[in-house]
């Protein structure tokens, strides 16, 4: 096998999902002998290993490996340890890739130039509940719904690209040492901003993020997903995450983080409108969306403190 580039599926207790996630990567494009597929089974007890071990024994470049370390990062970082390829692409658990998925990923690499470090595509939702009225655009990232451009396109600072549908060049994960394992995804704990700090890990030693529209996958959203209380928690773990995020990159005593906290919390307290908008009911879609990043807010104080719950 001459593989070019390295697809790798980290699943925990979605062996469901799990199936259509594996059907897409063994349908692609891209000759066989080209790519191989990695499944990390990040410690699943829902029967993901005999799946994966058995449904797919045929599938000769699938690869099974058992991280019992819980988190999403620490899987991922497993899967690129253990890729052959020169890239690796990461999609998610609960995604479907295009057919031509792989194809136009190592395309990308190929044409666009040395520099590129990076790559995503667009991620469309399956929703396994029609849209509600009081979901704003402005929240439908952190669903993994995104698509920040129309045309190919270097990607700024302010343009993200979601973890479902994303790919690196191997030498540039070795070099900044891989995803942080105390962001991502890890039991309940809804963290987040792991393919963040890794895009500008990346992006200080000169490489950039390149974003194609036509490099497509499909996401599940459950229905349990388009709630209230899910996306209300969703953001206050992401306001953690940027708080951990901030540190990462520039690390901060214990009394600055402190004195950072209490102004931010200063700030909401001194703000009525806010506080009426975090305590009352609605169904209007621009007060739910304040009501959720003054969830992140509070996220961000109790992260800067380290009082994460």
């Amino acid at each position: 096998m001459n593989v070019h580039i390295s697809a790798v599926v980290c699943t925990f207790n979605r062996v469901d999902y799990l199936r259509k996630a594996i059907k897409s990567l063994v349908n692609q494009t891209l000759p066989k002998e080209h790519y191989e597929i990695l499944v990390v089974d990040n410690g699943s007890t829902d029967g993901t290993c005999l799946v994966v071990l058995e449904e797919f024994s045929s599938v000769q470049n699938l690869r099974y490996f058992y991280e019992p370390l819980l988190g999403l990062s620490q899987a991922r970082n497993t899967g690129w340890q253990h890729a052959i390829g020169r890239y690796v692409a990461y999609l998610d658990d609960d995604a479907i890739a295009s057919s031509n998925w792989l194809a136009k990923i190592l395309s990308v690499f190929d044409t666009v130039g040395s520099e590129i470090g990076c790559v995503g595509g667009r991620v469309v939702p399956i929703w396994k509940t029609p849209r509600t009225r009081w979901l704003p655009s402005e929240l439908l990232s952190y669903l993994s719904v995104m698509n920040p451009a129309n045309n190919p396109t270097v990607l700024d600072h302010n343009k993200q690209i979601a973890g479902a549908n994303i790919a690196f060049t191997k030498n540039v994960l070795e070099a900044v040492g891989g995803f942080q394992t105390d962001l991502g995804r890890k039991g309940d704990k809804l963290l987040s901003n792991e393919e963040v700090l890794l895009r500008r890990q990346i992006e200080t030693k000169g490489y950039s993020c390149f974003y194609h529209p036509e490099i497509v996958v499909w996401h599940h959203v459950p229905a349990e997903r388009v709630t209230k209380s899910f996306l209300l928690r969703r953001l206050y773990w992401q306001g953690v995450s940027e708080a951990l995020t901030q540190v990462h990159q520039k690390p901060l005593s214990t009394s600055v983080r402190l004195r950072v906290g209490i102004s931010e919390a200063f700030s909401i307290v001194l703000s009525p409108l806010e506080i009426f908008n975090l305590l009352k009911p609605t169904n209007d879609p621009d007060r739910f969306k304040r009501k959720c990043f003054t969830c992140a807010r509070i996220g961000y104080i109790l992260g800067m403190w380290g009082i994460v719950k």
